[in-house]
């Protein structure tokens, strides 16, 4: 039109030259328009032909696809979606995924909204007919929608949106929120579940907000779980669709405690356990623990559980831990329980947070025994130094009546007896000294033969008479180095657990023998040297011991024997008694045929010495003329025997029964007093204490301490006590005269 236009103005104007530029203009103007339509038809087929190939793409999918225009409006369909979902060109966009998904509106115009200026989106959702992804895409004047079947999830992950379904209406809640939590939008339904126009989300939601999460939210019929969708909306807003979960009696809340490694619970302060994670459930050996009651589980708390757990909802006694006792009926296990409170739906609730606390009992008990033990050994203490002093007083009177007769008297064999019976107290009160460790050990020769022949009648006592006990000795028998006493305890330890093992009775053979071990012997992470040594067998008839527990028999605390009926001490008493001596003991054992404990005692062969002739006793000498015994002892029977049995020898005796009174008589100048003869526990100042005072103005003075514990009991205070000795009660009438005589006899 231009190039026409500036023709007739060249023929209408005057002059040469502006009719020939005027149809310049027009041939410039002509040739610009060619061009302009030429571009516009090569633009249209190649339009076209880009028009073809997206749709032969599209049709090619074998996920439904289609085309659609700005206003939702089908333009395409591949074969697919035509096949599938019976979709046609001219059908409208959220119509068609309303039959797909709930909610299909917002969803359309959400993945719209983020695929603006991005090029395209897509969102997971959960619908009746499946996982199915939404994508979009822009296509210069169209969008690009495809529809994705996905995989099935696993059994978990489908039952949840199963769930999530299962109360679905039409059109889920849905909420725009803010940066701030502010609440921007809420369609229909989220209005009709509140019943509110809510401002904030936290005023019905748990923040934070877990996408993909099973949570709780307030309505106005109480708490409700809602499986949580959300999407980003832009402009730092974001989408949140609220599929409600529900299940039979009550809504769950699954948020991901299952997966933690510590075993929790949530408890109604009645005691009904509303939630137990998978750690507690094994924890407590169960299946699943909801809806039961905390106490068909637990027990062994002082106080009703229930009333502990009403005072922890009222919000006292929190964060103290209990222990209570799990319901087992063939073994112990303890937890610690710790109570937190929450506030649910504007309901008290309790979070319980169990640990297993079995060996920390077990380890408090064995403390508790060990104290028992302590205590016990006490007590042996302290009634062995009073059945010594009354064993004192009665050996020694009876040795002031055997001095006035003889063998030929009526009443000499009956004094006799009393005697020889006050000598066997004396040794049981030794072994409760041994067993309360007031007892002086000393290493000795020993023969075994004579020791277990000793022993014999007290391991008849010990057995019973459903028990018989057999000896069987080797006729040579090497001897060894230890303590009797020592010895005698093991021995008594092994027999008693082997009547034990044999409740309807049997026999138990205690067997020695020597045995030469030529080559190393390794057994029980033990190494025995070759060499010599003395076999002990304890053998039994009894029960047996499993494989698994004979490794560990010798630990401390350790047993076999039901709750009440054994300390776990007796065996690895005997290994520590074995090991100081240097030995090695093994067991052996049949589970219903019996039990053999084997020790091994390195045999002693002293070198070859001459032996020198036989001396004759050597007579304690008679004490001098005015010799001065200062005896000090605060029980009356035994300063009266003591003080006849010397006076009879020929000695002075000054009597005093404190401390205090042996100072005053000693503060006389004239006095003169060749030996101290005191007890060393005594009311007020003990022996050793006020012998240090004395010995500062009489120095010299030889000394004899005597008590009824041990010689340990006198720690070491008697080392800074010179020209002193210790004379252990009982002590006979010979005992005490003699040792005296022999004090007197190194001052001479």
């Amino acid at each position: 039109m231009a190039g026409w236009a500036c023709i007739a103005l060249g023929v209408l104007l005057m002059g040469r030259a502006a009719a020939l530029a005027f149809f310049a203009a027009a041939g410039a103007f002509f040739a610009l328009g060619v061009l302009i339509g030429l571009r516009r038809h090569f633009r249209g087929r190649r339009g076209r032909r880009e028009d073809a190939a997206v749709r032969q793409l599209i049709e090619a999918d074998p996920a439904p696809a289609l085309l659609a225009d700005l206003d939702g409006e089908v333009i395409f369909a591949n074969r697919a979606a035509r096949a599938e979902a019976g979709i046609a060109p001219g059908d409208g966009l959220v119509a068609i995924l309303s039959g797909l998904v709930p909610d299909a509106g917002t969803l359309v115009q959400r993945l719209r909204a983020r695929a603006s200026g991005r090029g395209g989106a897509s969102e997971d959702v959960v619908s009746q007919a499946g996982r199915l992804r939404l994508a979009v895409a822009e296509t210069g004047g169209a969008l690009y929608w495809r529809i994705e079947r996905l995989p099935a999830r696993g059994p978990s992950e489908a039952a949840q949106d199963a769930a999530a379904l299962a109360g679905d209406a039409r059109d889920a809640p849905v909420l725009t929120i803010g940066r701030s939590g502010a609440v921007l939008y809420m369609n229909a339904a989220a209005r009709a579940l509140f019943g509110r126009r809510i401002k904030r989300v936290d005023e019905v939601l748990e923040a934070p907000v877990r996408p993909g999460k099973v949570q709780v939210i307030s309505t106005p019929e109480g708490a409700r779980s809602v499986l949580v969708r959300c999407s980003d909306a832009g402009v730092g807003r974001q989408e949140l669709v609220l599929h409600p979960v529900e299940e039979p009696g009550r809504a769950e809340v699954r948020d991901g405690v299952d997966e933690l490694p510590v075993p929790l619970l949530r408890l109604a302060p009645d005691g009904r356990i509303l939630r137990a994670n998978a750690e507690a459930c094994r924890m407590l050996e169960v299946a699943s623990a909801d809806g039961s009651s905390i106490e068909e589980h637990m027990a062994g708390l002082g106080r009703s559980i229930t009333d502990w757990l009403s005072d922890a909802a009222a919000g006292r006694d929190l964060h103290r831990s209990e222990f209570l006792r799990l319901v087992r009926p063939e073994r112990e296990v303890f937890v610690q329980v710790t109570l937190n409170r929450v506030v649910t739906a504007g309901r008290a609730e309790l979070i319980a947070v169990l640990s297993d606390a079995t060996e920390l009992k077990s380890l408090e008990a064995q403390f508790v025994q060990s104290q028992k033990m302590q205590a016990i050994g006490q007590l042996a203490g302290g009634v062995a130094h009073d059945f010594n002093n009354l064993l004192t007083a009665i050996s020694g009177h009876c040795d002031l009546l055997l001095l006035r007769h003889d063998q030929g008297d009526a009443d000499y064999a009956d004094l006799l007896q009393i005697n020889q019976n006050a000598n066997r107290a004396a040794s049981l009160v030794g072994q409760l000294l041994a067993f309360s460790r007031k007892q002086t050990l000393s290493v000795e020769k020993l023969d075994l033969r004579d020791t277990l022949s000793d022993l014999t009648h007290l391991l008849n006592r010990l057995v019973g008479e459903r028990v018989h006990l057999t000896l069987r000795h080797d006729p040579v028998l090497p001897p060894i180095r230890g303590d009797r006493r020592q010895l005698e305890q093991v021995m008594m330890n092994l027999v008693v657990n082997a009547r034990d093992a044999m409740p309807e009775g049997g026999e138990i053979v205690i067997e020695t023998e020597r045995r030469l071990v030529r080559e190393p012997l390794i057994r029980d992470r033990a190494r025995v040297e070759p060499g010599a040594y003395v076999c002990v067998k304890v053998i039994d008839q009894g029960l047996g011991i499993a494989q698994d527990k004979l490794q560990k028999v010798f630990e401390p605390f350790f047993t076999t024997k039901r709750t009440g009926e054994g300390t776990g001490l007796g065996l690895s008493t005997v290994y520590g008694i074995v090991k100081q001596t240097g030995g090695f003991i093994f067991v052996d054992s049949v589970l219903g045929e019996g039990s053999c404990f084997t020790l091994l005692f390195p045999a002693y062969e002293a070198p070859g010495e001459l032996e020198a002739p036989a001396a004759e006793p050597a007579r304690p000498a008679a004490p001098r003329d005015g010799s001065v015994v200062l005896l000090v002892e605060d029980e009356a029977p035994v300063r009266a025997f003591a003080a006849r049995a010397l006076r009879l020898r020929g000695f002075t005796v000054i009597e005093a029964e404190t401390a205090e009174q042996a100072l005053t008589a000693l503060e006389e100048p004239a006095l003169k007093v060749d030996v101290f003869v005191t007890d060393v526990v005594m009311p007020g100042m003990d022996g050793p204490s006020w012998v240090r005072r004395a010995l500062e103005d009489r120095p010299g003075t030889r000394v004899v301490f005597v008590s009824g514990y041990a010689e340990e009991a006198l720690d070491k205070s008697r080392v800074s006590v010179p020209n002193s000795v210790f004379l252990p009660k009982p002590f006979s009438l010979s005992d005490l005269t003699e040792t005296v005589q022999r004090q007197l006899g190194g001052a001479a």
